[in-house]
């Protein structure tokens, strides 16, 4: 199926329903979309030292692609597929300290650079080895300690992180630290695009969120779009928690109470003067998603102030509306909606992006 959202969001109708109804178009949308773009997965204080593996898999659940973050003996970051080049088992079960790499399948050997090292038994197998008896090797960045992946990415990072990057460079990011303590998942009974749809527009928080509604002036609540980004930028009221901006920032003498971060298709980084809170919205089925918030702090006692305060409850509130909207965009009777040019810009772009890589 071929989608179509006018770039006039004037005359623009929202995203076929198709799109969330059916199991068809999830399925593609894994290596239309989500192949195509890039995913934050851990920090580099997992991963610090030399001679030491990680292993994860990218997406559990939905692209379920095992990968293995290593450093090498020169201290070189790597990241590769997690799966044995004779038979594919997978390689690495558990992190830790390990000079190679071996299968416990049949013995072969790689280096922790990706590289095969010997293989037990393949005497007289001609043309071996080859470059494809190596590890695949990903494409990875790393910002500050926070690390992405990408399989196939549709455009260097820079295309998806550059602007927020630019914006917050004054930030000591590498100063940040995870707290276990405050991670939480909740899992939605809703396709992730309507997820991320609910996120994308400040439209909502003055039906939905009343608390955050006290924090924020709505009325200067503003969106910013980028190329496979955007931003919404939330303005404290008077007397509320706001950063303490450095002159050299654009946003010098603004009374910002955060900045809400989307990645498309589905990472938003949001910055409390507190710290951060990158949120993973992770597909399951098109009636199932996980969420995951991570809090990497920086200024603890700042957690119970400001917008950033309850996120838990903002959160709750999000997904009894999600799950209500789940309802209804599957229904025979919704054919689709129109877009307010002042406070939906962000989920138009979402719309957009969509039709674009699943078009393509």
């Amino acid at each position: 199926m071929k989608y179509f959202v006018d770039a006039d969001i004037t005359q623009a109708c929202t995203l076929d329903t198709h799109f969330y109804r059916s199991t068809e178009e999830f399925e593609r949308s894994k290596e239309k979309i989500f192949a195509r773009t890039w995913q934050f997965v851990d920090d580099t204080d997992n991963i610090s030292t030399a001679e030491q593996v990680l292993p994860f898999t990218l997406l559990e659940g939905f692209l379920d692609e095992p990968l293995l973050f290593t450093r090498d003996s020169q201290d070189t970051l790597h990241c590769l597929a997690n799966v044995c080049t004779h038979r594919g088992n997978r390689l690495v079960e558990g992190c830790g300290s390990l000079r190679q790499l071996r299968c416990k399948y049949h013995g072969r050997r790689f280096d922790l650079t990706g590289r095969m090292l010997s293989m037990p038994e393949f005497e007289g197998v001609k043309n071996f080895p080859s470059e494809q008896d190596n590890l695949m090797k990903l494409n990875f960045y790393v910002w500050a300690k926070l690390l992405f992946v990408s399989i196939n990415p549709a455009a260097p990072i820079e295309h998806f992180l550059g602007e927020m990057q630019k914006r917050l460079s004054w930030l000591p990011l590498n100063n940040f630290y995870l707290e276990p303590s405050r991670k939480r998942e909740y899992l939605v009974k809703a396709h992730w695009a309507l997820y991320c749809e609910n996120y994308l527009e400040g439209f909502h928080i003055p039906y939905v969120h009343s608390t955050l509604s006290e924090v924020l002036d709505y009325g200067s609540y503003t969106t910013e779009i980028y190329e496979y980004s955007n931003l919404q930028l939330g303005i404290a009221k008077d007397g509320e928690e706001c950063f303490d901006l450095p002159p050299d920032s654009v946003d010098y003498g603004k009374k910002i109470a955060a900045y809400y971060y989307w990645v498309f298709p589905n990472l938003m980084f949001n910055f409390y003067p507190w710290g951060l809170s990158i949120n993973v919205v992770k597909p399951i089925t098109p009636t199932l998603t996980k969420v995951v918030f991570l809090p990497y702090v920086y200024d603890a006692p700042k957690l119970s102030q400001g917008a950033g305060s309850d996120l838990d409850r903002v959160e709750r509130e999000d997904e009894a509306v999600v799950v209500q909207v789940q309802k209804g965009v599957v229904s025979r009777l919704y054919k689709g909606g129109r877009y307010s040019p002042r406070r939906e810009q962000g989920t138009h772009h979402f719309h957009r992006l969509i039709a674009r890589f699943m078009n393509e």
